[in-house]
């Protein structure tokens, strides 16, 4: 059988079978083509891959910088006066002097209200005379005992009276000493009508006008008259953690010096030291009561004003810094990626601490000689090969924006322009 009679025999099977038997082949034959066409590209994509092999990464490396830091903790506190006085009257009467303008600055002993002096000035004169009276007794009775003395020796008195004489004498002298007290006394609360500043500092508005009636006999009853709160130096009180405290206390410092910053400035400016650590640790909230003194000679500081607070925690050290970007978290701890001699990436876990100019301090973990990867730290993975960049650690202070002040709620146009 020729070969021409075979495919003419092919060719009248297949038109003789049935339509659905025909499409039935092309579902088998179909999948297995595109297996085929997928497994040549395949292999022919692997193969161009396996022959172009990828460069390595680049990324900027530089050893760490070695400085001498000084560590500080942070506490949040407000300021207090130094001594805060309410102004109360000793006597009772009118009030008929205001000696001073709301608001002012006032010195110890300076003289801020007065009290209508004249009944006490009666009540002074009144025992004055008082003293005079009894001065006069003591005289008389002085006399009669040496009269009375003189005369015993020729038994001309007997000893009783005699011994009457003086008891009248002792008698006398306790009634001037009696009425001696009633003048300083009374001599007290004339100068009390003349109120005075106990301390200096600023003082509040007045509280009583002239013309009204205060009250003084009881310390707890009497009239406030005003508040003086001493404010050179002021308080800076603040309370701290036990952690924090345990740390301050292993140290053992001296003298802790604090510097503080308020609510719009940029820098720590304001200097002081800690005066005073309470006693007792708070159980609910487990901290510290503790206490700064601020010198504060233009009272530009005013009790309840809000300020954040930095304490020296501890002697100035030497450490190794790096940029914060270098500072990768994995999982609970940090780390650094390093460059070895050979290219290859490594990891080294650190203990890291505060930002010094923007750097962040490293405290252990990193040697002086190792390569520090501060860029391209996306692309670094441990044992992998990089093609480092030699590049310069510094510090990096940025300017800090300063808070931005109140908006004004009104503005109008100045008159001329």
């Amino acid at each position: 059988m020729y070969l021409s009679d075979i495919k003419a025999d092919l060719q009248r099977e297949t038109r003789e079978r049935p339509w659905y038997r025909r499409r039935k082949l092309a579902y088998v034959l179909l999948p297995v083509v595109g297996l085929g066409l997928l497994f040549a590209v395949t292999t022919m994509w692997s193969g161009s891959s396996a022959s172009a092999e990828t460069p390595p990464h680049q990324v900027t490396v530089a050893l760490p910088l070695s400085r001498t830091v000084i560590d500080w903790d942070d506490y949040v506190g407000r300021f207090e006066a130094s001594q805060a006085v309410e102004v109360r009257p000793r006597v009772s009467g009118q009030l008929v002097g205001v000696h001073f303008k709301d608001g002012d600055i006032v010195q110890r002993g300076q003289l801020l209200f007065t009290i209508d002096p004249r009944p006490f000035a009666a009540a002074l004169a009144e025992v004055q005379a008082q003293v005079s009276s009894a001065s006069t007794a003591l005289q008389l009775a002085r006399s009669e005992l040496a009269r009375a003395n003189r005369l015993i020796a020729d038994q001309a008195v007997s000893a009783e009276e005699v011994d009457s004489l003086r008891a009248r004498v002792q008698s006398a002298q306790a009634a001037l000493a009696a009425a001696q007290a009633q003048v300083r006394s009374r001599a007290l609360n004339v100068e009390f009508t003349q109120i005075r500043a106990p301390v200096t500092g600023r003082v509040s508005d007045r509280r009583v006008d002239v013309g009204n009636l205060v009250a003084g006999d009881a310390a707890a009853q009497a009239t406030v008259l005003t508040t003086i709160n001493a404010l050179d130096p002021i308080y800076f009180s603040f309370d701290g953690s036990e952690a924090l405290y345990l740390k301050q206390r292993r140290q053992n410092q001296g003298v802790q010096d604090v510097q503080i910053r308020l609510q719009d400035e940029t820098d720590y400016t304001w200097r002081g030291r800690v005066d005073f650590t309470d006693n007792t640790i708070e159980n609910g909230s487990g901290t510290i009561r503790g206490r700064a003194v601020i010198a504060n000679p233009n009272y530009f500081l005013v009790p309840g004003m809000f300020g954040n607070m930095r304490m020296n925690g501890g002697t100035p050290h030497q450490a190794l810094l790096v940029p914060d970007a270098a500072v990768v978290t994995d999982q609970a701890r940090k780390v650094v990626y390093v460059v070895g001699k050979d290219g290859a990436v490594a990891v080294r876990p650190v203990q890291a601490g505060a930002l010094a100019d923007g750097l962040r301090v490293i405290h252990s973990g990193l040697r002086p000689d190792e390569r520090v990867i501060i860029s391209g730290t996306l692309f670094a993975q441990p044992g992998q090969k990089v093609n480092p960049v030699s590049g310069r650690i510094g510090p990096t202070r940025t300017a800090t924006v300063p808070p931005s002040a109140p908006a004004a709620s009104q503005a109008t146009l100045a008159t001329g322009t």
